[in-house]
C-alpha cells in the first residue's frame, strides 16, 4: 500500500472485513509494526526494512512520530477509573509533563469543543456511547496532534449516537485538521471525506472523490461491494 494524505484532508478507507484496514492504519503510528516500508509524519521519518529486526533507535523514532498521531478506537478505551477531564489531561501530563495549571483549560475547552461541557467530573460508566467516543476525541486532541486516525469510530453506536461523533469529526475537518477513518458507514464517507479509498485483500484497489467512486466505480471489485453494501 502506497499512500500520501495531504494536510487537512479527510481520507476514508473502506473495504470488507479482513482487508487490513485496521492493520494499516495501526501501522501509522506502530501500533503494528510492519514488516517493511516508509512512514512519513510531520518531520519523522521511519524506514523499516523487510531483513531487519525492529531496534531500540527505530522505537524511539516511531515513540516521537507517535507524539503526532491522536487515535481514536472502536471501542472508546477510556480508563473507567478516571473522570472524563482526567482521561483528557493524563497523556499531556504523562507524555509532555505539563502541569495541571497549563492542561486543564484546554482539556476543559475541548470537551466543550465535542459538546461535553458540563460533563467533566462524571466517569466514563455515566456517559453514552456517543458521549465516551467524543471524550475519546477529545482526548486524541489534548496532545494536539497533526493528524488523527479512526478505527471504526462509529460502528459500536445507535445511528442517532453515531451522528454525534461525525459531526465533531465534520466540524474538525472544517477546521483543517488531518484526519483518516477506517469506517463501514457509506453514508459519511461519501458525505464528508475528500477522499475515499477502498481496500482489498490489503491492497488500495480504488481511490478518488467520493461522488465519483461511489457513483461510477472503475475497478469491479469496488462495484461488487458497493452493490452489496448500498
Amino acid at each position: 500500500m502506497s499512500l500520501c494524505v495531504e494536510r487537512g484532508e479527510l481520507v476514508s478507507i473502506i473495504g470488507p472485513s479482513g482487508c487490513g484496514k485496521s492493520t494499516f492504519l495501526r501501522c501509522l503510528n506502530f501500533l503494528e509494526i510492519p514488516d517493511s516500508g516508509v512512514l512519513r509524519i510531520e518531520d519523522v521519518e521511519i524506514d523499516k526494512q523487510l531483513s531487519q529486526s525492529w531496534s531500540r533507535a527505530q522505537e524511539r523514532r516511531a515513540h516521537a512520530l507517535r507524539a503526532h498521531v491522536g487515535m481514536v478506537f472502536q471501542s472508546f478505551n477510556l480508563f473507567a477509573h478516571r473522570t472524563v477531564l482526567d482521561n483528557v489531561m493524563m497523556a499531556p501530563r504523562t507524555v509532555k509533563g505539563q502541569t495541571l495549571g497549563e492542561i486543564e483549560p484546554l482539556a476543559r475547552a475541548l470537551l466543550a469543543k465535542v459538546g461535553l461541557d458540563g460533563m467533566a467530573d462524571r466517569y466514563p460508566s455515566t456517559l453514552s456511547g456517543g458521549q465516551q467516543q467524543r471524550a475519546a476525541i477529545a482526548r486524541a486532541l489534548a496532545m494536539k496532534p497533526a493528524v488523527m486516525l479512526y478505527d471504526e469510530p462509529t460502528s459500536a453506536l445507535d445511528p442517532e449516537l453515531a451522528e454525534e461523533v461525525l459531526q465533531v469529526m465534520r466540524r474538525l475537518d472544517e477546521e483543517g485538521m488531518t484526519q483518516i477513518v477506517v469506517t463501514h458507514d457509506m453514508r459519511f464517507a461519501r458525505a464528508a471525506s475528500d477522499r475515499v479509498l477502498y481496500v482489498e485483500g490489503g491492497y488500495i484497489v480504488e481511490s478518488g472523490d467520493p461522488d465519483e467512486l461511489f457513483a461510477a466505480p472503475e475497478d469491479p471489485r469496488t462495484r461488487r461491494f458497493l452493490r452489496t453494501l448500498l
